[in-house]
C-alpha cells in the first residue's frame, strides 16, 4: 500500500533542513533502491523555500510507513513540527498503470 507523508517543518527550520540534506537525500536513495520510495520533494511556501516534504512510499501497513517516516534524518534532527501519514491510492498517471 502507498502511504504519503505529509511533514511541515518547524518555523524557523530552514538552517536544520540544509544541515541534514545530504543525509536526508541518501535515505531516500537507499528507500528508492529498495522499491519502497514512488516519489518525494519539498513542500514550498509563496517564495519558493522549503516548509516541508510530501514523500509518497510503499509500505506493508501503517507502522510500516511510520517506522519510514520516522528513520528520516529530518525527523531524526527534530525538523518536522508535524508529520501526517494517509493512505493513499494512486488513480490517475500512475507508473504502474502505463
Amino acid at each position: 500500500m502507498i502511504f504519503a507523508l505529509i511533514c511541515k517543518d518547524k518555523p524557523g527550520g530552514l538552517e536544520v533542513r540544509l544541515a541534514n540534506r545530504p543525509a536526508h537525500l541518501d535515505y531516500l536513495t537507499a528507500l528508492n533502491a529498495a522499491g519502497k520510495l514512488k516519489f518525494a520533494g519539498p513542500l514550498l511556501d509563496d517564495e519558493g523555500k522549503p516548509v516541508g516534504s510530501l514523500v509518497a512510499v510503499e509500505a506493508g501497513d501503517r507502522a510500516g510507513a511510520e517506522a519510514i517516516a520516522a528513520g528520516d534524518p529530518y525527523a531524526r534532527a527534530g525538523l518536522f513540527e508535524s508529520v501526517e501519514i494517509h493512505p493513499w491510492n494512486w488513480v490517475f498517471n500512475a507508473p504502474e498503470a502505463g
